[in-house]
């Protein structure tokens, strides 16, 4: 079996080798662009794992992974000109290098190619692939727009917010995971679990990630600790100390998140120390084991040797394993 080394590698050369031979090669280039900055390539290498576990030849299906990596980055160009952000991983965001109206058109064209790239299978297969495909490009949008009125809310509740993260990042996972079990004509069954293991480790790596954004090491996360302090973002670090503050909390955390001009460093401390009192960050370590033991039981009912599934519960624990 491949380890997934060996599969991210393949991943960045198919991606190097793809061509884009169509005219205008000014609405291509962006494309080709954002698909060169990196990344882990976590969605393909996890379908890639998916199908491996059942077949030997993983790069049978490598155009299909590429369309699932296509369209993940697909949604980042356009979660950037949303957000107005500037940088994606160190370089110019796509609506900086060029212009607003050249991301969405070259955006728009690498949603239609990211389908062309799935619907490249057997077409005995490809009604279910692209019913999957299609349900969890759907399921993003609709997690992307409960992310949107979140910000303009002060009672999310944390199940709305699991809600929202599982619509927004687990599903891509789990498609990805589910995805390579069909291609690979896996039992139902089987592909069914591998879904529910993409899910629930998806969530598991969100929350992570929320944790991580407060009480992280900066050399390790890779960016600024407290950026979502900063920005009054709902994650469940905040969603969880609103419900449960006392008065007084409350009255200390609300005057934070209405507060214009402020230190940030003094912001960030005073917020962190505030969850701390309302033991937020245990909270977090708790959700985040539960949905970790959800994940390690579905995919131990995966009907399949241990030693088959190995390597994919040890990627899954490498993605979860920043530590603080």
């Amino acid at each position: 079996m491949y380890k997934s080394t060996q599969l991210l590698e393949l991943v960045n050369k198919a991606l190097d080798a793809l061509p884009y031979d169509r005219q205008p090669a000014e609405l291509y280039e962006p494309i080709r662009y954002a698909l060169s900055l990196g990344g882990k390539r976590i969605r393909p290498v996890l379908m890639l794992m998916a199908y491996n576990l059942y077949r030997e030849n993983p790069e049978h299906i490598m155009m299909q992974a590429l369309g699932l990596e296509t369209y993940h980055n697909f949604t980042l160009l356009h979660d950037d000109l949303m957000d107005r952000a500037d940088v994606r991983r160190g370089q110019p965001t796509v609506h900086r290098k060029w212009n607003d109206n050249q991301a969405i058109l070259s955006g728009d064209t690498m949603l239609v190619l990211a389908y062309q790239r799935v619907a490249q299978c057997s077409p005995r297969l490809l009604p279910k692939v692209l019913d999957l495909f299609v349900t969890t490009t759907l399921e993003i949008d609709e997690g992307q727009q409960l992310d949107i009125d979140f910000e303009t809310r002060n009672d999310v509740t944390e199940e709305e917010y699991i809600e929202m993260i599982r619509l927004k990042t687990s599903v891509l996972l789990a498609c990805a995971l589910k995805m390579g079990a069909m291609l690979a004509e896996a039992p139902d069954s089987d592909a069914s679990l591998l879904y529910d293991f993409g899910e629930q480790i998806g969530l598991a790596f969100q929350l992570q990630d929320d944790y991580l954004d407060v009480y992280g090491d900066f050399k390790v996360f890779g960016k600024r600790i407290g950026g979502d302090i900063l920005c009054n973002k709902k994650t469940y670090m905040l969603i969880n100390a609103q419900l449960r503050a006392n008065e007084q909390q409350r009255s200390e955390l609300e005057r934070w998140l209405a507060a214009t001009e402020y230190d940030e460093e003094e912001k960030i401390q005073a917020v962190t120390r505030l969850y701390d009192e309302i033991g937020i960050p245990q909270l977090a370590r708790q959700k985040i084991e539960y949905y970790y033991a959800l994940a390690a039981q579905s995919l131990a009912k995966v009907n399949l040797p241990e030693e088959r599934k190995r390597l994919l519960w040890q990627y899954a624990q490498q993605m979860l394993n920043r530590q603080s």
